[in-house]
């Protein structure tokens, strides 16, 4: 099984609520870069789930995938990282997901699967964190496949 982490893209700073902030033009352009990027690497698009937050600029970024999007209220702003695993059924899941969500729960999500125990890397806004689940002398790990920003998959 494959995760990715994908932070959501540049989002304005004042809303009617934090759930309600949407992508600046630049986060629509940063959106559209990953997604482009994604899609030629992800190969069929049918062994993959798109799960976001319900914050608009979650909503926003993952639909630049023009794939369709499973709305998780238990990854929105503030969530454990253990609702990230649960929702994309990490490590067991038979379908590769990937995770629109917000700092600081991806990195911490990110931090776990580096890892193996509690810790924190820093998400760039737009990045996305791929991770690839495989068995290793009887123990399940995680695998750092690649990570990209919307800076190095250019455009």
């Amino acid at each position: 099984m494959d995760i990715i982490l994908w932070r959501h893209a540049e989002a304005e700073d004042l809303a009617s609520s934090d759930l309600a902030r949407r992508l600046t033009p630049r986060g629509v352009r940063q959106a559209e870069r990953i997604a482009t990027w994604l899609k030629s690497q992800m190969g069929a698009v049918c062994k993959w789930r798109v799960i976001a937050s319900p914050a608009v600029r979650a909503q926003q970024t993952a639909a630049a995938l023009e794939m369709p999007v499973e709305t998780a209220a238990s990854i929105a702003p503030g969530a454990d990282p253990s609702a990230i695993f649960e929702a994309a059924g990490w490590p067991d899941n038979n379908r590769n997901v990937i995770i629109v969500g917000h700092q600081p729960t991806l990195g911490m999500a990110a931090g776990l699967l580096i890892n193996g125990v509690d810790g924190y890397v820093s998400v760039k806004k737009a990045a996305a964190w791929w991770f690839r689940c495989r068995q290793r002398d009887g123990e399940t790990e995680a695998v750092l496949v690649a990570m990209a920003t919307p800076d190095t998959v250019g455009g």
